[in-house]
């Protein structure tokens, strides 16, 4: 039974609605508009919501949505002939009111609404009557192999075939004369086999006779017998020692250091975060009209990019997936190449089919040309944030309320988290924002040191707050080896007492397969229930990007006791400067949790942060 199916255009208008119970589907409908279709991942036909299953279909023609609404504990096997008849029904009834545009007249549709779905109904019984058919010889694995894979060749590998060996006389010995295949009915390569196997049985017997013969041993002398005597190396430190080696807490005469301030940075990260800046050149690096080229301009046409062996392809028609199916597959290997994840291409690609199938080209239009522009406007879509994340806002709201803006960094090991904080905190106490950094990773020898020493370069730069009293930037630490959710919790009350503007909480790094790990962030998440969860990655993955956030999402979810988790609110995407025009790990990431990704760290000075500047990213993506 269909609890609800409506037609609407994607402009927002309702064409006309029938809705079988009292239930309100509108938090359904609108999450499946917001996270379906205006963010491109429309392959899947499918969307679940609160135990509603929601199946969807575009036309793109007329730019409509048909939506299906029933409980996802049903199992209803015609909803797809429903969908496809109902779509070619109400077209074919309307066609002209919906070429004029006329959105707005009365649709009288229920007659054919419930004529089809009783058909479709009576459908589905006989379906799951009928027994299940084999499949046939067209449908098989075999019939899709070629002649040229079936062909054997001199030299190429064959697959080794497991065989019972048949028992073999090892008393009998193959004759010159005996045929080369079989010798009285048995394999000759077995009896070869076999009478090696015999050889090599007999002379490990020879061997072990004369290995009971003993040869004399010469008397070790006592220096010998008392064993191996460990190396000194030069310059090698002893317990004596111990003191000068040992960083974890200041002494006197590291007070007395000073770092020397590089004052051409101090002022330079006021106000909000500057764009990357955009490429300037023009699209005609990737794009140009093969209609208007001249003979001598052969080099120019070769760098027409990806898409100009498909600029033959010119008509004005309706689009159908085996014509975009060759311009598509080019695609996802470009992307691919990018540094994309496959499967999140792939999903890009199968949006982006689904998005024009049907749709009407014009005269000058060409198949790649229009998926070009489809994919370009999809990614900027898929990299622009649905919220707007404004830390400055938000930490003057908290200022307000009187408790310190709290944002934990969490990743893999290595991708630079400790890096990227103090970047962060350079940019706050530069909008006066005193911060206090709380160490609680634990674990990694040497991350207090690391955060004491960003502290107090960052405080040489920027001395006193803004009343004057205490220092821009504080560090709280308790050593190593303590729980990482109380030593969070210490700071936050700490900053609380003394009025400090923003907690930075700089965490361990930990694999996503590391259960214990992963259930002690999501304990020191849960207890402290920070504003803002940054996840930090490298700019350099690909595929592993996808597997890092899903588990780190997924354990946030399962380890949490809450019925409402914390999971990742942002992404922060560190040595973007290192990878070129192979951005792709941008849109995986993006794509995968929904979060926007807040900052790009490009450098290894306290300066080179920047906010993500969507087009800058999908200009480099499609080149």
């Amino acid at each position: 039974m269909l609890d609800l199916f409506t037609i609407f255009s994607k402009g927002g208008i309702v064409l006309w609605c029938f809705q079988g119970t009292g239930q309100i589907f509108a938090p359904s409908v609108n999450a499946l508009i917001k996270t379906v279709i205006l963010q491109e991942r429309s392959g899947n036909q499918t969307f679940e919501k609160d135990g509603v299953q929601l199946q969807y279909k575009l036309d793109n023609e007329f730019d409509l949505v048909f939506v299906v609404a029933y409980q996802k504990i049903l199992q209803l096997s015609y909803v797809d002939k429903f969908l496809n008849d109902i779509h070619l029904e109400f077209r074919d009834k309307y066609k002209n009111e919906l070429s004029d545009g006329n959105y707005y007249q009365q649709f009288q549709f229920m007659d054919i609404y419930n004529k089809i779905l009783k058909k479709s109904e009576e459908w589905g019984k006989t379906q799951a009557k009928l027994p299940k058919q084999m499949r046939s010889y067209e449908e098989s694995f075999k019939s899709k192999k070629t002649v040229a894979s079936m062909i054997e060749r001199k030299g190429e590998e064959k697959p080794v075939k497991v065989t019972k060996k048949k028992e073999v006389n090892f008393t009998e010995e193959v004759s010159p004369q005996s045929s080369p295949k079989q010798e009285n009915g048995i394999n000759c390569e077995d009896l070869i086999a076999a009478n090696r196997a015999k050889f090599a049985q007999k002379m490990n017997k020879g061997n072990k006779k004369l290995d009971t013969k003993k040869s004399p041993k010469s008397p070790k002398s006592p220096s010998e017998k008392a064993g191996k005597k460990p190396r000194v190396w030069e310059l090698s430190g002893s317990t004596k020692d111990l003191g000068t080696l040992e960083r974890t807490t200041d002494r006197p005469e590291d007070m007395k250091s000073h770092f020397t301030p590089d004052e051409e940075i101090v002022g330079k990260m006021q106000g909000i975060i500057k764009d990357i800046e955009v490429d300037s050149s023009s699209e005609e690096e990737y794009e140009s009209d093969s209609d208007h080229e001249q003979p001598q301009k052969t080099e120019k046409a070769k760098s027409g990019g990806m898409f100009s062996i498909f600029k033959g392809l010119v008509g004005s028609k309706n689009l159908n997936k085996n014509d975009m199916i060759p311009v598509l597959e080019k695609m996802k290997d470009h992307l691919i190449s990018k540094n994309v994840a496959a499967d999140i291409a792939i999903k890009l690609c199968d949006s982006v089919a689904a998005k024009l199938e049907g749709k009407v080209l014009g005269t000058f239009d060409s198949v790649a040309t229009t998926v070009k522009n489809t994919i370009t406007e999809s990614l900027v879509q898929i990299l622009s944030p649905k919220r707007r994340v404004d830390i400055l806002r938000d930490c003057m709201e908290a200022q307000k309320q009187n408790r310190p803006y709290v944002m934990t960094f969490c990743g893999v090991n290595g991708v630079g988290k400790s890096t990227n904080l103090a970047k962060i905190c350079f940019w706050l106490i530069e909008n006066n924002m005193s911060v206090l950094i709380a160490a609680c990773d634990t674990f990694r020898a040497g991350a207090v040191e690391q955060l004491r020493t960003h502290m107090k370069h960052l405080n040489a730069l920027h001395p006193r707050d803004r009343h004057g009293g205490i220092e821009m930037v504080q560090l709280y630490e308790k050593g190593y080896g303590k729980d990482a959710a109380g030593i969070a919790m210490e700071a936050i009350k700490h900053a609380h007492r003394e009025n400090i503007d923003v907690v930075l909480i700089d965490t361990a790094g930990r694999m996503q397969d590391n259960e214990p790990l992963m259930r002690a962030l999501t304990k020191l998440i849960r207890v402290n229930e920070p504003d803002l969860v940054l996840f930090v990655g490298e700019a350099l993955v690909g595929n592993e990007a996808v597997d890092q956030l899903v588990k780190f999402n997924q354990a946030m979810a399962d380890y949490s006791s809450n019925s409402d988790p914390h999971i990742i609110d942002g992404i922060v995407l560190t040595k973007f400067d290192t990878i070129d025009d192979k951005v792709g790990a941008a849109i995986s990431m993006t794509y995968i949790t929904g979060q926007p990704i807040v900052f790009v760290g490009t450098g290894q000075t306290y300066t080179d942060l920047k906010a993500l500047n969507a087009k800058a990213v999908v200009h480099a993506l499609m080149k």
